[in-house]
């Protein structure tokens, strides 16, 4: 075997074992990614907030999702993952208080999936609120205990909050994601998947440095 077969076998091997995606190219404002103005809230001061506006009925949210939980097992301590049901119409709102009456019965991480599975691969009907509420009895929740979140006052709270959360930041698709409560992206604006969740690690990175250098002007 001659040297040049040798070296391309080499670099072959090289290239197998960079990083997904290989090097992240260098992202743009206003390109792969907004900056939002005036910034969303965050919920966990500290820690670098990330942001899933999504709707179950989305077939790109579903489409993501795999991807998106394997992105998400290998989050940096100091990253928080949040999601928020969007709400952009009336149409919108059972699903939100779905998931919000899941996550008042501590359950949401349990049954996310299954819900995105039962819509989109299932055919649920989740036009009728008792099919929602039969789905829920169905794959082990307590149906009554479901129903009572999902009726309760702080459940609408939530729904409102989302609505609000929407519409300040200016969500007109789904998903998107927001870093830190000021950067804006999604999978439309990076042009495809593997773009997305390098351009999410690169503004991750961005929000800890302008963390740092906040920390480094208060002491």
């Amino acid at each position: 075997m001659s040297f040049r077969h040798i070296m391309l076998i080499c670099s072959l091997i090289s290239i197998a074992f960079l990083p997904f995606g290989g090097a992240q190219a260098a992202i743009t404002a206003n390109k792969d990614y907004m900056v939002l103005s005036p910034e969303i809230g965050t919920d966990t001061p500290g820690k670098i907030e990330v942001t899933e506006f999504f709707w179950y009925h989305c077939p790109h949210c579903f489409k993501i999702e795999p991807a998106l939980n394997a992105w998400i097992k290998k989050a940096p301590k100091d990253v928080v993952i949040r999601r928020i049901p969007a709400v952009l119409n009336a149409s919108w709102v059972p699903l939100a208080k779905t998931y919000y009456a899941m996550e008042a019965l501590g359950v949401a991480d349990k049954y996310h999936d299954d819900l995105f599975n039962a819509i989109h691969l299932e055919g649920l009907d989740t036009s009728q609120e008792n099919n929602i509420f039969n789905w829920a009895g169905m794959v082990g929740m307590n149906k009554q205990a479901f129903i009572n979140a999902y009726q309760s006052f702080g459940v609408q709270s939530k729904v409102m909050r989302a609505y609000q959360l929407t519409r300040d930041a200016k969500i007109t698709g789904v998903p998107t994601f927001i870093v830190d409560g000021k950067y804006s992206t999604s999978e439309s604006m990076t042009g495809g998947e593997a773009s997305l969740f390098s351009t999410l690690d690169q503004l991750i990175a961005k929000a800890r440095q302008e963390h740092a250098s906040i920390a480094r002007q208060q002491k």
